[in-house]
């Protein structure tokens, strides 16, 4: 049961609109689960759909990379992989299966490390 003060409206498109608006936040949730997008750069309609827009690509590329090269990894390893090689000129397979990455983040850090010394 829906409760509406727009009386214009016909029963089913007034439930249609929440079924709409629910799908709405479905993708929102979505993305901040896989896109990792902590807050916005811009604060204009365009720039936040390019924002969206760009991580939704890296997202489909990735998903793309591990099904075609059939890697056994998370979509969150596998970037964290790039983020860390991205001036390596070692193979995209040859990255994603042959390295022994046991955890990333420590790999992270200790680049990070490296490139401040």
């Amino acid at each position: 049961m829906f409760l509406t003060n727009n009386f214009d409206l016909k029963a089913e498109e007034i439930a249609l609109l929440y079924k709409y608006r629910w799908k709405v936040e479905l993708f929102f949730k979505w993305i901040k689960q896989h896109l990792k997008i902590k807050s916005f750069w811009g604060v204009t309609p365009n720039a936040v759909k390019i924002q969206i827009y760009s991580a939704i690509i890296v997202y489909c590329l990735v998903a793309i990379i591990s099904n075609k090269l059939k890697v056994d990894r998370s979509t969150y390893e596998i970037l964290q992989i790039l983020s860390i090689s991205l001036l390596d000129k070692t193979p995209l397979k040859e990255l994603l299966t042959n390295q022994d990455y046991k955890d990333v983040k420590e790999l992270n850090c200790m680049q990070l490390k490296i490139n401040y010394i």
